[in-house]
């Protein structure tokens, strides 16, 4: 098993972030900023669906490392850490996923959902 984390990649996508645009895929995706940077995810997660009813393991993992790189990105555009996830995750498994969702829905009303 690979000892590359989540935290690791959230060092890399920092460091490339401050590279010119022209030298890094990562600063041209934050230079267009995070709407630009979101739809990518969005074209990222629609593949890594795709990848996942086509049933090949292969290409679910890749289509999951670029899904993955790419919400990284969205959240350095938006200025939000892994550790802040992970905090709200930590948060939302202290009781069941039904209760906690219930709890999500009542919080935001219908409009929410």
């Amino acid at each position: 098993m690979s000892s590359f984390t989540l935290a690791d990649l959230e060092t890399v996508v920092a460091a490339r972030a401050t590279a010119s645009p022209e030298q890094s895929y990562t600063a041209a995706l934050i230079a267009k900023g995070p709407v630009h940077c979101a739809k990518k995810f969005g074209e990222e997660a629609v593949e890594t669906v795709i990848a996942a009813t086509e049933g090949e393991p292969t290409a679910l993992i890749a289509e999951s490392a670029d899904l993955l790189f790419h919400l990284l990105v969205v959240w350095k555009s938006r200025g939000i850490g892994l550790d802040a996830v992970m905090t709200e995750l930590a948060r939302r498994t202290q009781q069941s996923g039904h209760a906690e969702k219930a709890s999500r829905g009542a919080k935001l009303g219908e409009a929410g959902r």
